[in-house]
């Protein structure tokens, strides 16, 4: 009976930590980086750079190492406002289930294991995965509660996965890889706008102002649009044949392109209603938007 009633202390006491690890290296949002990495990869890999599942393995840890890495220090600096916060007060630092120093330590073991595994790959992708970390924890998070333009130096590291797989798969950062990089850039502005603005008032709780003007007004939704509509543009350009390698079909274009009307009258229509339900469906909307997008541009290369 006893030995019965250790394994299942030691069966609960394992589930609580792999959900605090879950929780505090938000496991969703790297599982869609990595995402983003890996179809960075399948687009990278030709003859010239063979496919190889050992690099995609080592691409898919070294990316959720780094991004999980960049979540933990993130929880660290922040832990006294997450606690003010409605949807991150139950976080495992804020709620007490973890401590900062143990934190911490899994942050630096995250770090040290994401760019040795990366390295692995070849040096550029260790040298993005490093430049990734620290822009997100050295300087746009401490940006978060300073000023909205935090938003714009986050789209730095938050651009870097996807073109990080291309790298993975050919050892350069070229006219492809840069494609890559400006696409999911200009996604960054209409995705966080959108969550700044239906989780204005708990961000407001913690300091955090992540709309341009500071405010959930027609200048901000004017802003989604335009940069809505600069992604767009983006997303087509490898049909204009101008992104050497990196290509898009016609059919697919026109694809990408009622995609992106979908997305832009998600915009619109934040513009018109100006709410908070709204916003949130235009977070979904570019959530699917970039999902798509790149399992498109998968597709459309296997089909070519």
């Amino acid at each position: 009976m006893k030995i019965t009633l250790n394994a299942l202390q030691n069966e609960v006491s394992f589930r609580s930590l792999f959900a605090d690890f879950v929780a505090i290296t938000k496991a969703r949002l790297a599982i869609s980086v990595v995402f983003s990495s890996v179809a960075g990869y399948l687009l990278g890999f030709s003859e010239e750079h063979p496919f190889q599942w050992l690099t995609l393995v080592l691409l898919t840890i070294g990316g959720y190492c780094m991004v999980g890495a960049s979540n933990v220090f993130n929880q660290i600096i922040e832990k006294d406002l997450d606690a003010l916060m409605d949807r991150t007060k139950n976080r495992p630092i804020p709620a007490g289930k973890m401590s900062v120093k143990a934190a911490f330590v899994l942050g630096a073991l995250l770090t040290v294991a994401g760019l040795a595994i990366l390295y692995s790959i070849n040096p550029k992708t260790a040298m993005f995965g490093a430049i990734s970390i620290f822009l997100y924890v050295s300087i746009y998070t401490p940006l978060k509660t300073k000023t909205p333009l935090s938003v714009f130096v986050g789209a730095f590291p938050g651009a870097i996965p996807f073109m990080l797989g291309w790298v993975a798969a050919t050892g350069r950062f070229d006219i492809e890889a840069g494609t890559l990089f400006l696409i999911q850039f200009f996604w960054q502005f209409p995705h966080f706008w959108a969550i700044g603005w239906f989780l204005f008032d708990d961000y407001k709780k913690g300091g955090f102002f992540m709309l341009p003007t500071g405010k959930k007004d027609k200048k901000t939704a004017i802003q989604i649009i335009i940069y809505t509509g600069w992604l767009v543009l983006a997303s087509l350009l490898p049909a204009a044949g101008y992104t050497g390698q990196f290509k898009l079909s016609l059919p697919a274009a026109e694809v990408v392109l009622l995609l992106g009307i979908w997305m832009l009258a998600a915009g619109v229509k934040l513009y018109k209603k100006m709410d908070a339900v709204t916003a949130k469906k235009l977070m979904l909307v570019s959530v699917s938007y970039i999902s798509l997008l790149q399992v498109i541009y998968v597709i459309d290369k296997f089909l070519r």
